[in-house]
């Protein structure tokens, strides 16, 4: 269960890590907007577009792979099986926000379906 809730804790620090292009994008359009920080991610371009996207299917992903953690030690049914595919989810997304941001798009949707997956074949242990 351990390498479990490690991913998970890794799973929920990802998005905050991954705000730091973000606001290193958003700085050089003129410097950080703290009044009005939505406002001003809305006018990114480029890497700092892509950079937001990440960050907020960092988000997105996190739903369905917490989930997952939480359905299969509920169900106390963690297995080798469960703890490798969290591995592999962590790794992915890792992975799928360097793609993003270097636009490798074939990568980057290749890492996604690898990390969805992997939440997925986390859950089906719970079964």
């Amino acid at each position: 269960m351990t390498t479990l809730l490690t991913c998970l804790l890794l799973a929920m620090l990802l998005p905050y890590l991954a705000k730091g292009p973000v606001a290193v994008a958003m700085a050089k359009l003129g410097g950080y907007d703290n009044h009005h920080p939505r406002s001003q991610q809305a006018k990114l371009e480029g890497f700092g577009a892509r950079a937001l996207a990440a960050h907020q299917n960092a988000f997105e992903s996190l739903l369905i792979f917490g989930l997952a953690v939480v359905a299969v030690i509920a169900a106390g049914k963690v297995n080798g099986t469960a703890e490798v595919a969290a591995v592999v989810h962590v790794v992915a997304r890792v992975g799928y926000q360097l793609a993003y941001l270097y636009d490798t798009d074939k990568l980057r949707s290749s890492l996604w379906f690898v990390g969805i997956i992997a939440s997925f074949t986390v859950l089906a242990q719970a079964f």
